[in-house]
């Protein structure tokens, strides 16, 4: 029911859709609080796409649903959810994460995603030497003359040498990259990778982490993005005498003899997501998944549909097949997900630094120019303890800048020194120094921070949709405390409800069950004398397999009717079956034992009863609503939305 809810939410909570010319009116009222027109056409026509039920597409139904929606924030203000420290925290979260997609400079954000979309059109094989020094470390020289020594070293000894005596993975670290592209790595990194030629050193350069010097091996084109098939033997098995290499060279071994990839695929892969699709995985890029050696495997095919010999990752065992390789997209196609991405990286800071630098233009802003000499003034050698405090007869009211009629006073700036302090433990530098880069830092957090306050005031769409978040948020949090919540401890209305409904949960016909498959009917008509006899699968094996033809594969395990290893024809009969083609292959089974179909235990269908009574609940949770809230419809309002709406679409 979460999963479901979650998604109604989302629903709810994303629009650009304009609202064209009709004249706003309140459209209902909830216990008198009106709610207009307005914001029902923006939402409806936001849903209207998005939502399979065309009963949902009728006005007046999808009315019913916005009305309950109002009533579940009437009845969560009502409770005083939205003051919960809890709520206001996730609220904050969610609100910092959808104002960066406002807050961003467009000139620096277009080159930077241009530049990320060329980068990303090449994977770059690297290694690099990193030795460690604190972000806000002045003294540097020993850092940098060490890195310096290190590469020199490496260019004379060798990578390995070197790294075996001078790697200790705590202050220093030489390290192979394997291949990497745009995004893979913070973007200081990635743009001295980039911009060092292959076979070379980069100078040394300083990250968040330390000095660095990168060592480019290699340039490619982007592998561009595979799309392939696969068939995976788990190397962890219920079945304790199934040994997986030598499962996998059997299914190999049927490959070879131009039996299906799909159907074997099907009947014997471990990867159950793709197996029902005949093994076909989503599509993927160099570098994406976490197996490096089934990438490469993959990647190394040649053509279509070309497969290959059985290999080993940490997951299991292996046979891919190429199905087909799309190169890198045009940049139209891929910009809006760069441009994402690009204010998630850490390239978000040089977007900040020019959205600072275009806000001093747009807003009035007033410095008072003697506040950094007041600070250094008041600050001693305690700051790098952190023990220092301003003093007693601190000016704390005086205004130290002022935006627009904004006004952030010394008292302001003192607790950002106070919380600065951390950062600065044990360290060596001039408080001038101190006072100048922490004002910095507090100017950039405060424009910032007028921006994103007003960004309501100053942008309708992102007030529409900062709304949205708010109520869904809100809405969640009531629906956990008066449905989910209550649905799973109510422990004694859940047993009475699946008493009542116990005919809703019943397991399906299942069997427990031996299969053999293969390609040969003749082979498999054999295989019922053997079954018969009670034959071992080691027996059959040997007898139907060798060397050279492996031409049966047995699989055991308990199996729901409906489950696709079985044929959809299986006869319910304890013993040995005939022959079934499924799956582009002949199976005998022999049945051990039948479990028919039956009434689940509560315990066996807690999940499904749980769902099915929190549906009760709310039901009768939205009565008491009605009952509680008084809604009144504005009927010559709705009927302009109606013919607004018919008009639109």
């Amino acid at each position: 029911m979460k999963i479901v809810f979650k998604l109604v939410v989302f629903l709810f909570l994303t629009s650009n859709v304009s609202f064209a010319q009709i004249k706003d009116q309140v459209l209902l009222k909830v216990d008198g609080e009106p709610v207009m027109t307005s914001e029902f056409i923006r939402v409806y026509n936001k849903n209207l796409d998005l939502v399979k039920d065309e009963s949902q597409k009728d006005i007046d139904s999808y009315l019913t649903l916005f009305t309950e929606y109002q009533l579940k924030l009437k009845e969560a203000k009502r409770l005083k959810l939205d003051q919960d420290a809890k709520y206001q925290r996730e609220f904050l979260r969610y609100k910092k994460q959808l104002t960066q997609n406002y807050l961003s400079e467009n000139k620096v954000t277009e080159a930077l995603v241009a530049e990320a979309y060329e980068r990303s059109s090449y994977d770059i094989n690297a290694s690099h030497i990193l030795v460690r020094l604190d972000a806000t470390a002045k003294d540097t020289l020993s850092a940098y003359n060490r890195v310096l020594a290190l590469k020199k070293r490496v260019e004379n000894e060798g990578f390995d040498e070197v790294k075996q005596d001078a790697h200790n993975g705590k202050t220093v670290f030489l390290e192979d990259l394997g291949y990497f592209s745009a995004f893979k790595m913070v973007y200081d990194f990635e743009s001295a990778a980039f911009n060092t030629p292959v076979n070379e050193f980069s100078k040394p350069f300083r990250t968040q982490f330390g000095y660095h010097v990168v060592f480019v091996k290699n340039k490619r084109k982007s592998r561009g993005t595979l799309t392939a098939a696969h068939i995976m033997i788990s190397l962890q098995q219920k079945d304790s005498l199934l040994d997986p290499e030598r499962r996998i060279n059997d299914i190999y071994q049927k490959l070879q003899q131009g039996e299906s990839f799909e159907s074997l695929a099907k009947q014997f892969s471990d990867d159950k997501s793709s197996a029902k699709n005949g093994g076909q995985l989503a599509p993927f890029k160099s570098g994406q998944l976490s197996s490096v050696e089934f990438e490469d495997m993959a990647f190394s095919l040649k053509k279509d549909n070309a497969i290959s010999k059985p290999f080993k990752t940490a997951y299991g065992w292996h046979i891919v097949k190429r199905i087909g390789l799309e190169p890198l997209k045009s940049f139209e196609e891929i910009k809006p997900t760069l441009e994402s991405r690009v204010k998630r990286d850490s390239r978000s800071k040089l977007i900040n630094n020019a959205m600072v630098e275009e806000l001093k233009q747009r807003y009035s802003i007033v410095h008072t120019k003697e506040a950094k000499a007041y600070f250094e003034s008041i600050l001693n050698d305690d700051f790098f303890k952190r023990s220092w405090k301003f003093p007693d007869d601190f000016t704390k009211d005086k205004i130290i800048v002022a935006i627009n009629n904004n006004n952030y006073r010394y008292s302001d700036f003192a607790r950002h020194l106070l919380n600065a302090q951390r950062s600065y433990t044990n360290k060596q530098m001039s408080l001038a120094s101190v006072v100048n880069r922490e004002y910095n830092r507090f100017f950039e957090k405060v424009i910032l921070r007028y921006r994103e306050d007003n960004l309501e005031l100053e942008n309708k769409d992102f007030a529409d949709i900062l709304k949205e978040y708010r109520d869904g948020l809100l809405l969640f949090d009531l629906m956990e405390k008066e449905v989910w919540n209550k649905a799973s401890k109510d422990s004694l209305g859940l047993e009475a409800y699946y008493n009542k409904n116990k005919s809703k949960y019943q397991w399906d016909d299942r069997v427990k069950v031996l299969i053999a498959t293969t390609a040969d009917k003749s082979i498999a008509k054999k295989l019922i004398r053997s079954l018969k006899n009670n034959r071992s699968e080691e027996t059959m094996s040997a007898k139907f397999n060798n060397e050279e033809t492996q031409n049966v594969i047995f699989t055991s395990g308990t199996y729901n009717l409906n489950d696709p290893k079985l044929p959809t024809n299986l006869e319910l009969k304890a013993g040995v079956s005939k022959v079934y083609n499924h799956n582009d292959a002949f199976h005998v089974l022999d049945i051990k034992s039948i479990y028919p179909a039956g009434p689940k235990t509560l315990e066996e269908a807690r999940g499904n009863v749980i769902n099915d009574y929190q549906l009760v609940i709310e039901t009768n949770w939205l009565k008491a609503l009605q009952q509680r809230f008084n809604v009144e419809v504005n009927d010559k309002a709705l009927k302009a939305v109606k013919k607004y709406i018919k008009k639109q679409h």
